[in-house]
């Protein structure tokens, strides 16, 4: 299909990694928690915006260059690492009963959920590792072939992102009326993004 070898195995593979825990999830079920689903949805448009433009900097040679520049490279890594790290520290310092940490307008959101996809360098070098894996050299079509496995990413991160805010917004509503649990589920987060900086941080 315009030169995306094995479309389905492309979209099974783009699911599977969607599932996998990391910011980008969290930022989803902590939006939602905070500011319903307007601000669920806010950051998924942020986590997507965000998302194409690191594939399309992946298609443009960013990660070649990266990797010929390691100083950039660890530069945009502990920035990353920082901004989770101070969203993770704030929650974990909130007092009990203050407004909560991240509870913004929606187009806070939106800049939330694109930050914390922006700020993670590795997700350029692995669009660059990933694409070609599928990309089919007998009937590749150049920018239409990126367009579409850019599409697609987009569409199936919309989907998964819809069930992931519509579930998290039904257990916030079960959640309400126990706030010692809310709170203990936002010390968590602020541990896991804590978690996430660190593990950024020192990564290769």
């Amino acid at each position: 299909m315009l030169g995306v070898a094995d479309y389905g195995a492309f979209v099974a593979a783009i699911v599977l990694f969607l599932m996998i825990p990391g910011p980008g999830n969290l930022a989803l079920i902590t939006s939602t928690g905070q500011g319903g689903v307007r601000a669920g949805m806010a950051a998924c448009a942020g986590v997507i915006a965000a998302d194409q433009v690191l594939m399309w900097l992946a298609v443009a040679g960013m990660a070649a260059l990266l990797a010929a520049h390691p100083a950039a490279f660890a530069a945009l890594q502990w920035l990353g690492a920082a901004y989770l790290a101070w969203l993770g520290l704030r929650m974990l310092l909130a007092r009990p009963g203050a407004a909560p940490v991240l509870k913004m307008q929606p187009h806070h959101y939106f800049r939330q959920g694109a930050l914390i996809t922006l700020l993670n360098p590795k997700a350029i070098v692995f669009y660059m590792a990933f694409f070609p894996l599928f990309v089919d050299p007998a009937t590749h079509q150049g920018l239409p072939t990126f367009a579409l496995m850019a599409a697609t990413v987009a569409a199936l991160t919309l989907l998964y992102s819809l069930a992931v805010v519509l579930l998290t917004r039904l257990l916030a509503d079960r959640l309400r009326a126990n706030p010692r649990l809310v709170q203990m589920l936002e010390k968590t987060a602020g541990t896991f993004l804590i978690g996430f900086g660190i593990k950024l941080a020192i990564s290769k």
